[in-house]
C-alpha cells in the first residue's frame, strides 16, 4: 500500500515510518523537520518531504495516490507560538487535508489527536464518553481538530478515524531521555505529592494501536490507547532509576513554586523565542491525572500492549542512553 505519514520526522512519527516500511509498504513521509530520518533516507521505499501542511499546493501533492493517510503533525508545545498558529495548524489544515484525501480517493485516514483533550480529569479514568475540559490552546486546537475531522466524516461517509494516545514514551523521544539523564544525574525535581497518574504506553504498543485502528477501526469513531495500567508519578520516577542503577529523585518542591518559576520563565524566554527550561504547560507532567479505559480500543481493534513500564524504560536506556 501506499502510505503518507505527516510529522514523520517526529517521536512517534519516525517509527512509525519505520515500522510501515518494515511491512513492505510505500511511504511518504512529511515534516517540517527531517533531521531524525537521514538514516533511512535511502529507503527506496521512503520518499522524503519537508513542507508546511498550512501550503494548500502541498496537501494537494502529498495525499495523490495515496491509500492510508496517518496524520501526527501538529503544533505542540513551544510556548512562542501564537493562538492563531495552533489553530492554523490543528484545526484549519487538520480539516482541509482530511478534505484533499477525499477528493483524492484516500481509503482511511486516521487522525492522532492527544489524551490530553480530556484537560483535568478529576475522577480518572476517561473513556470516550467522558466530557473533555481542555486547558491550554494545544489541547483546545487538539479537540477542535478532531471535532472538525469526525463531523466531516460524519457529513460525507469519508472514512476518518481518531486515536488519542496516553502518554507515550521510548526511544528518540527527547522527553524521555530527558527524564531519564535528569534521574541519573540526580538532577530530576518533583513538583508536587507525586500522587498524580499517568498512562504509559510504550512506543511499540502506540504503533501498534494506530496499525490496528488503520485496520479495523470504525469509521468516525475515536478511541483512547494506552499501556496496561496507570501509576503514579512517583512509581514512574522509582522505575526509571531502578533501570538506570540509581536511586530515586528525593528533591521535592511545592506545585505552587514550580508554577510561579513556569510563569516567570515563560516572560523571561518569550523576547528570545527560545523554549523555557519550566513551562505552565510542562508542569501539567505533575499536576493532570492521566488514566484511561482502553476497552474499546480492545473490543473494536484488538489492542492489547504486550510492553510493562519496567520492561519499556529499559528498552529505552539501552537503545537510548547506551
Amino acid at each position: 500500500m501506499n502510505i503518507l505519514i505527516t510529522g514523520g520526522g517526529g517521536f512517534i512519527g519516525s517509527h512509525l515510518v519505520d515500522s510501515q516500511l518494515a511491512q513492505g509498504h510505500q511511504v511518504r513521509s512529511v515534516d517540517l523537520y527531517l533531521e531524525r530520518r537521514q538514516h533511512a533516507a535511502a529507503h527506496p521505499d521512503l520518499e522524503m518531504i519537508k513542507g508546511d501542511l498550512q501550503d494548500p499546493a502541498l496537501r494537494q501533492q502529498i495525499v495523490t495516490g495515496v491509500d492510508v493517510v496517518y496524520h501526527l503533525a501538529s503544533a505542540h508545545l513551544d510556548t512562542s507560538l501564537p493562538a492563531a498558529y495552533y489553530h492554523e495548524v490543528n484545526v484549519t489544515a487538520t480539516l482541509e487535508l482530511v478534505r484533499a484525501a477525499h477528493t483524492a480517493g484516500v481509503r482511511r485516514f486516521i487522525h492522532c489527536s492527544t489524551n490530553g483533550v480530556i484537560g483535568d480529569l478529576p475522577n480518572p479514568p476517561a473513556d470516550e464518553t467522558t466530557p473533555c475540559h481542555p486547558t491550554n490552546i494545544y489541547e483546545q486546537t487538539k479537540l477542535a481538530g478532531e471535532q472538525a475531522a469526525l463531523a466531516y466524516a460524519q457529513e460525507t461517509g469519508f472514512p476518518v478515524v481518531v486515536i488519542r494516545p496516553a502518554w507515550v514514551y521510548g526511544p528518540r523521544c527527547p522527553r524521555t531521555a530527558k527524564l531519564l539523564r535528569t534521574i541519573k544525574k540526580r538532577r530530576f525535581i518533583l513538583f508536587g505529592d507525586g500522587q498524580t497518574l499517568r498512562h504509559p504506553i510504550y512506543i511499540e504498543d502506540a504503533l501498534a494501536g494506530l496499525e490496528a485502528a488503520a485496520a479495523h477501526g470504525a469509521a468516525g469513531e475515536l478511541y483512547f490507547i494506552a499501556g496496561e495500567k496507570p501509576v503514579t508519578i512517583r512509581e514512574l520516577l522509582v522505575a526509571a532509576a531502578q533501570v538506570q542503577g540509581v536511586n530515586p529523585p528525593r528533591l521535592r518542591l511545592p506545585l505552587a513554586l514550580g508554577l510561579l518559576a513556569g510563569i516567570m520563565l515563560e516572560i523571561a524566554y518569550k523576547p528570545s523565542g527560545k523554549q523555557p527550561p519550566i513551562s505552565r504547560r510542562t508542569l501539567d507532567f505533575f499536576r493532570k491525572n492521566n488514566a484511561y479505559d482502553i476497552s474499546k480500543a480492545r473490543r473494536d481493534l484488538g489492542f492489547n500492549p504486550q510492553v510493562d513500564l519496567y520492561q519499556g524504560l529499559a528498552k529505552t536506556v539501552r537503545e537510548t542512553l547506551s
